[in-house]
Parts: C-alpha cells; sequence; structure tokens
C-alpha cells in the first residue's frame, strides 16, 4: 500500500484528470445545463494557471499557501452543492457567519439532517493529495511555461474581473457570472464589497418612491375593523403547505380541524406563498411581522438586529396590547432572545421559561406550548399580542408513536412525504386543541386566531420527495405548490367565511390584518398590500429564494427566472398545472420582483426607520 501510495504521488500529471473529475462532480451536483458543458474548462484553465504559477520554487511557505487555497476552494464547492440541493442557490459569502445555523442538528435549513447523503463532500477528498503532488512538481517549470502559464493566470483574472464589475452583462457572459465557480463567488464578493461601501449613498425618496409606485394601494374598505380592539393569536405554523388542506389520504381527511374552521367566521388566503429568505423560519417571521421582503444574502435577525422596526407588535403596543412571544425551542436559536426587543415584543417564553412536559424532536410539542401559552394568556390583562411559532411538524418529521393518528400506507410509513403528512395531522389537532383551550378560558370570543405556515414542508430540489409529491398531486410537483402556504384568519362572531384568491406573500399579512383590526401603520416602508381590498390582477409576489430572485407569481401564472440569470431563459407555466405558457410581455414583472427585492435591502442597509420612528420602551 505504501508503494502505491508512492507510485501515485510520483504521477504528479494526474492533478489534472483528477482536478476534471472533480469539476465533473460539482457542475453535475450544481445541475448545470447541458448546453453548457464548457463551463468546467473554464474553471479548469483558472485552476491550471494557479497550479502552474505556483510551482516555481521549493519553498514549504507557497506549497502551503496553494493547499490552504485549494482547501478553502473545495470547501466551497462543496458548500455549494449542499446548499444548492436544498435551496436551488449557491451559497454566498455572507452566510459564512450563519454557517452554524446552516449545519446544526437544530436548525429548519438543517442541511445534512435533510439530506440522505451530501455528495459534496466526496468534493473534499483530493485536498490532501492536490498538496502533495503540488509539493512534488515544485521547481521543475522551465521559464517559457513560467511566462506561458503567469499570462494565462492575468488574463483569466482580468476576463473574470471584467464580468463581475461589468454590471450591463447580457447573453453568454451573464450565464457565466451566474453559473460558472470562480466568476459567479468573484461576483458574490464584489457584490457584497459594494453593498456595503453603498449604504451610505441611499436616498430615502428615491425608496419611498419606489414603495408608492409598485406596491399596489387598498381601493375599497372590506370588512374594515371588524376585528378592532380584539386580541390576536398569530401563529407561525412550522412546515404548514396549503396542499394537505382539504385533502384525503388513505380515505382519512389530512386536515378534518383546519377543514372545518374554513367553514366558520373564517377567511382563507389560498394563494399566499412564502416570503421566507436565507433564515428560513426566522426570515418568514422577519417578513411577516415587518412587510419587509427578506434579503438574499443572510437571515436578518443577526444581520439587522439593531435597526429600527414598526412593524405588527410595535403598532399593537402602540394601542395598549401587551406582546408576547411563545416557542418551544432555544430562545438563542435565530438570535430570537435579542432579534425579538427590537421586533417589538416584549416577553418571550422559550423552553427556558415553559415546562417541559413533553417533547418530541427538537422541544416542547406544539399542544403543550398550545395549553401553556393559553394559561399564561388568561392571566393576563386584555387587550394582548400572543405571537407562537410551533415546532412539532419539523424535517425530518418523526414523531413518537403516540403523537400519531394518521394511518399511512407500507409504502409510505418510512417515507419523508409520509412523515410529513402525519406531521401535518398533528399539527391540525394542535390547531383544533388551542380553539379549545381558549373556550375553556374564556378568552375565544375576544380573540382572533390568525396562522400562516412558514415556508415549504417538502422540497422538490429532492428527486424522491419531487416523485412521491407528483405521484399525490396528479401533477409535477412545482415551485407554484412547494412555495404556497396557507393564511387563515378566524374571527369568531364575523357571521361569514370567504375564500379569497389574490396572490400574495407574507408580508401581505400585516396590511391585512390592520384593516381588519382598524389599526394605521405609521410608517412609509411597507411593501405588502391589503389583500382584501386590492384588485385581484394587482396580486404579486416576489420569491426571494429558491426561485432566482427575478421570479414572480401572478394572477393565475408563475414565471422562473433563468438559473443562468437572463430573462429569454426562463419559464412560465399556468399554476397548478403542467400548462406552459408564453414568457412574452412578462419581463416587466420580473424587473419589478427584483426592484422590490432589492429596495427593501436599501430600508435594512440604511436602517431608513431609524430616523422617522422613536419608541418609547
Amino acid at each position: 500500500m505504501k508503494k502505491l501510495k508512492q507510485q501515485i504521488m510520483e504521477k504528479t500529471w494526474l492533478v489534472y484528470p483528477v482536478f476534471m473529475i472533480k469539476l465533473c462532480i460539482y457542475y453535475i451536483l450544481m445541475e448545470l445545463p447541458k448546453n453548457w458543458i464548457w463551463l468546467p474548462v473554464i474553471t479548469f484553465g483558472i485552476f491550471l494557471a494557479v497550479f502552474e504559477c505556483t510551482v516555481w520554487t521549493q519553498k514549504k511557505e507557497v506549497h502551503l499557501a496553494f493547499g490552504i487555497f485549494y482547501g478553502l476552494f473545495s470547501f466551497v464547492m462543496a458548500a455549494d452543492t449542499i446548499y444548492y440541493a436544498y435551496f436551488g442557490q449557491f451559497v454566498s459569502v455572507n452566510q459564512l457567519w450563519q454557517i452554524g445555523s446552516l449545519f446544526s442538528a437544530g436548525t429548519e435549513t438543517n442541511l445534512f439532517g435533510a439530506l440522505s447523503f451530501p455528495w459534496g463532500l466526496v468534493l473534499l477528498l483530493d485536498i490532501w493529495p492536490m498538496y502533495l503532488w503540488h509539493k512534488k512538481r515544485g521547481g521543475k517549470k522551465k521559464l517559457v511555461w513560467k511566462l506561458l502559464s503567469s499570462g494565462l493566470l492575468i488574463g483569466l483574472l482580468a476576463v473574470v474581473g471584467v464580468i463581475t464589475v461589468n454590471r450591463d452583462l447580457r447573453g453568454d457572459f451573464m450565464r457565466i457570472n451566474h453559473l460558472e465557480f470562480v466568476t459567479c463567488h468573484t461576483n458574490d464578493i464584489y457584490t457584497a464589497v459594494t453593498g456595503w461601501i453603498n449604504k451610505a449613498n441611499i436616498d430615502a425618496k428615491e425608496v419611498k418612491q419606489v414603495i408608492d409606485e409598485n406596491v399596489p394601494k387598498a381601493k375599497k374598505e372590506e370588512l374594515k375593523g371588524v376585528a378592532e380592539g380584539k386580541n390576536l393569536i398569530l401563529i407561525q405554523v412550522e412546515s404548514l403547505n396549503t396542499w394537505p388542506i382539504g385533502k384525503e389520504y388513505n380515505g382519512q381527511e389530512i386536515t378534518p380541524n383546519i377543514n372545518a374552521l374554513l367553514k366558520n367566521d373564517t377567511l382563507y388566503f389560498s394563494k399566499i406563498f412564502s416570503s421566507s429568505g436565507k433564515g428560513n423560519t426566522a426570515d418568514a417571521e422577519f417578513a411577516t411581522l415587518n412587510s419587509l421582503y427578506p434579503t438574499t444574502v443572510r437571515e436578518c435577525y443577526r444581520m439587522y438586529v439593531n435597526n429600527t422596526y414598526n412593524g405588527l407588535p410595535w403598532i399593537l403596543r402602540g394601542l395598549g396590547y401587551e406582546t408576547m412571544a411563545f416557542h418551544g425551542y432555544e430562545k438563542e436559536f435565530w438570535n430570537r432572545n435579542i432579534a425579538y426587543k427590537n421586533q417589538g415584543i416584549q416577553t418571550f417564553y422559550s423552553q427556558s421559561e415553559l415546562e417541559m412536559t413533553e417533547t418530541s424532536g427538537f422541544g416542547l410539542t406544539d399542544k403543550e406550548m398550545f395549553r401553556q401559552a393559553v394559561d399564561i394568556l388568561k392571566e393576563k390583562e386584555q387587550p394582548w399580542f400572543a405571537f407562537m411559532i410551533t415546532l412539532t411538524n419539523h424535517i425530518p418529521y418523526e414523531l413518537d408513536d403516540d403523537l400519531t393518528s394518521l394511518e399511512l400506507a407500507p409504502g409510505d410509513a418510512n417515507s419523508l412525504a409520509g412523515r410529513y403528512l402525519q406531521g401535518v395531522r398533528y399539527t391540525d389537532e394542535a390547531i383544533g386543541m388551542l380553539i379549545d383551550y381558549l373556550k375553556e378560558a374564556g378568552l375565544y370570543e375576544d380573540t382572533i386566531i390568525a396562522f400562516y405556515g412558514d415556508h415549504q414542508g417538502l422540497n422538490k430540489e429532492t428527486e424522491a420527495v419531487e416523485s412521491k409529491m407528483s405521484g399525490f398531486l396528479g401533477r409535477t410537483y412545482d415551485y407554484d405548490e412547494m412555495m404556497r402556504i396557507p393564511f387563515v384568519v378566524h374571527i369568531p362572531g364575523l357571521g361569514q367565511s370567504q375564500t379569497i384568491d389574490t396572490v400574495g406573500g407574507q408580508i401581505d399579512i400585516l396590511p391585512t390584518l390592520a384593516n381588519l383590526m382598524n389599526f394605521t401603520i405609521k410608517q412609509d416602508y411597507v411593501f405588502g398590500s391589503d389583500l382584501l381590498n386590492i384588485d385581484r390582477e394587482d396580486g404579486f409576489y416576489a420569491p426571494v429564494t429558491y426561485m432566482p430572485v427575478g421570479s414572480f407569481i401572478k394572477n393565475d401564472y408563475f414565471y422562473e427566472l433563468g438559473r443562468d440569470g437572463t430573462f429569454e431563459s426562463g419559464r412560465a407555466v399556468e399554476l397548478f398545472t403542467e400548462n406552459a405558457l408564453s414568457i412574452d410581455g412578462l419581463k416587466e414583472y420580473s424587473e419589478k420582483a427584483k426592484l422590490l427585492i432589492e429596495t427593501s435591502k436599501k430600508v435594512l442597509d440604511a436602517n431608513l426607520m431609524k430616523d422617522e420612528i422613536e419608541h418609547d420602551n
């Protein structure tokens, strides 16, 4: 074995085929379009130039520097493939701060837990051999080859620089910018740095003008004030999609309690989609409470934790409400213990304050969290606002047997999709029990119960999931169903029930509640609309993650921007079908989606509310 290892190390020419195989694995995992097979050639050329330019010497420091560089190079490659398998995007340099959350056992993204095996880790196997080959070849280069390799490296770096800095790229150059490993990440670093520099140049008037011109305004006052003065329970439900609601599985209603609720004093918004960003659950909260888009960079609860806000908790505090949050997990997770203070939450009840009487997965079960929350709320002076974040229906959806009630078919019992359905049934039962708890406590009649899903439960990027879900739905499981979440508002005594099919996202929840509860949002940086009172054709949704920025959903179709960043390579599909549509005439909406997300980031980057809002803590 030792002799074989020595022989392999002697064959330094193996550097090139090994690296090319590595690139092929990388680009296959990143789902490189077949007609762009030459992209690995660009990456290979850059590697070749770097490798050959650094083997002119026998100095240990140079070889060590190359080994460190190649290790980082490989680590980012592996991170890309793991992240892409879940989010459909490259990992960003800004997310280096988020690595602990992305890969920890308890996180919503939980990438290692979500994937059966992260094949990208294979890309780390050649780091040590590559270092040894580099060291072995040290100093064995003729002057002509040194000059040629140096020229190649300088030329390639110049091309990368031009592609990175030029913001008016079109066609093939834009595709390189979005798909080629080195150029994509160089562009990411450049964008991050220039973003930090440009924060000081953001014009509040221009931001307000963009919002005024692109965010639809209410044209009527339907149901205005019907819930004025009532307590508000707003529940962010872990991994709840819309598609299980009203459906049967194996002869059983999946969500019997929610189904019954929709027929009784309830407004059901059936075309709402997740506005979550890179922080997943945390960013879904952020979008909902503030009517601001999360960023494509990293979670807002850390990146903008010290900003000034005037979202739902602050507004209700101004109206005399006590504001509370409930979650059965660690309060430090997603930085909630710090972020909630600036969000306007006065008291945060986490697993430190609640009794861990029944646990499943990462923390306190939802049924127990609801029971204990109601016990606390019935002692509070009204009115109050309770923001509750559920936990039990969390990937990998492994409920204890005594918490399950859905009879799964034998083929589904051990599948992720089957376990997900089991978790949704548990969630449905927990919501039914919450209403019973409120009635027993005498709080039901004076309380609005609103809930929405935070993000998808099953990711279409996973082949087994897409296949199983497509079979269940009877059509291809696409982003429209994957990202669709329910938004339900139950108002006891309303006297009617409605299904509203205007397209929207979590950013529209705050303005919609403002109409129902008859309060004013006293600041200009609101990116959502009152879905009850805008025209249906004005409904609009711009995703921050999973589909590339520039994708959107409007009326009865969705458009997905091409993965290479070009509009022309995108696709349009009729909602909840497989019917392909023409993309003609849709570019203006794609640009609008980009503009809204970019403008919201400017609000956050420059902390524009700081000079306009002053809170009495």
